[in-house]
């Protein structure tokens, strides 16, 4: 393996703001934001927009929009018409 051409695989902390959930995993990326985490190192914090603590798939909170196909589509407007 050639040296120098891999990025940097650090220990980070991402961080789901609108729940609050945190967890730690590793990344290349980085942040000047940093973080005691329950081990008592500090890491830097990645903050996330959704994680499986707040998206709606993973809550259950999920909409189901029940949208027919062109064939259901069709035979509702015959079915009004008539």
């Amino acid at each position: 393996m050639r040296e120098g051409i891999h990025p940097k695989y650090n220990q980070v902390i991402f961080l789901d703001a609108s729940v609050g959930f945190k967890f730690l995993s590793a990344s290349t990326k980085s942040s000047n934001e940093t973080m005691e985490w329950e081990d008592g190192n500090t890491y830097p914090v990645l903050r996330v927009d959704a994680s499986s603590a707040s998206h709606p798939f993973y809550t259950g909170k999920q909409r189901d929009t029940e949208q027919g196909g062109r064939v259901d589509k069709f035979k509702q407007r015959l079915a009004q018409k008539k």
